[in-house]
C-alpha cells in the first residue's frame, strides 16, 4: 500500500492544526513550516474543509483550526477520505480485471486481509494520539528553516524543498 502525498499533507496538515490550538492556522503558516508547496495545501485544507476535519474562514484574518477535537479524528477515515485508490493490484478494479486465474486466485483474499489490516490499524490511531509528544513535535516544526516569499529559506538562502 502506497500513501499519496496528498493524505501525507492532509495529515501533516492536520497534525499542525492540532498543535496550534489557539488562533487560526493558515496555508502559508504550514507551508512555510514543512516546506511544502502552498498550491497543494490549498487543495488539502479545502478537502479537510469540506470534510469536516477543519473549519476554515474567510478573509484577511482567515485561516482554519480542527472543526473537531483531535480525539474524534481517526487516522484511518482521514486516509480514506484522501486517498481515491485503494485498488492495490488490477484484480481489485471492477471491470479492469484481465487477471487469467482471478477464479481460483488465494492472493486477492489475502491482499484484500492485508489492506483491512492496514486500514484497522490506522482507524485505532487518532489525531490526538499523533500529537502526544506535542512539544517536541512543535520544537522540530519552529526550527524548520522558514521559506521567504522567494522560496529561499530564511537561515541558509538556499532554495527550500516543495
Amino acid at each position: 500500500m502506497h500513501i499519496t502525498r496528498y493524505t501525507d499533507y492532509a495529515l501533516r496538515v492536520l497534525i499542525y492544526t492540532s498543535l496550534r490550538r489557539e488562533g487560526l492556522a493558515t496555508i502559508k503558516d504550514v507551508a512555510e513550516h514543512y516546506g511544502i508547496s502552498r498550491n497543494h495545501l490549498m487543495k488539502v485544507v479545502h478537502k479537510l474543509g469540506t470534510a469536516g476535519y477543519l473549519e476554515t474562514v474567510r478573509g484577511k484574518k482567515g485561516g482554519f483550526r480542527l472543526a473537531k477535537p483531535p480525539e474524534d479524528i481517526r487516522v484511518g477515515e482521514v486516509v480514506r477520505c484522501t486517498e481515491e485508490d485503494f485498488n492495490i493490484v488490477q484484480c481489485f478494479e471492477p471491470g479492469a480485471n484481465r487477471c487469467q486465474i482471478e477464479s481460483a486466485c488465494i492472493l486477492q483474499g489475502a491482499l484484500h486481509e492485508a489492506l483491512a489490516a492496514f486500514l484497522g490499524v490506522l482507524d485505532r490511531y487518532s489525531l490526538a494520539d499523533l500529537v502526544t509528544n506535542r512539544q517536541q513535535l512543535s520544537r522540530l516544526l519552529d526550527s524548520y528553516p522558514q521559506v521567504n516569499k522567494r522560496g529561499l529559506t530564511e537561515r541558509s538562502g538556499r532554495k527550500a524543498p516543495v
